[in-house]
């Protein structure tokens, strides 16, 4: 199971802290919790192709 959610904002995301900490308690137990840090595959790819967008409109209006 992956969240780009901590721990800590999950009763929010449930909107009951009683049920997100169950929930917790369940998918918890037993489990190797791996935290990242940094942006996702998705959004650098995105970022990437964003600016390879910008570059190339730039290209394409100093050549006209």
């Amino acid at each position: 199971m992956t969240s780009n959610r901590a721990v800590g904002e999950w009763s929010t995301v449930f909107g009951d802290p009683a049920a997100a900490t169950a929930i917790l308690g369940r998918l918890l137990h037993r489990s190797h919790v791996i935290a990242t840090r940094g942006d996702s595959r998705r959004l650098g790819e995105k970022r990437r192709s964003d600016r390879l967008q910008k570059a190339t409109a730039t290209l394409e209006s100093a050549q006209a």
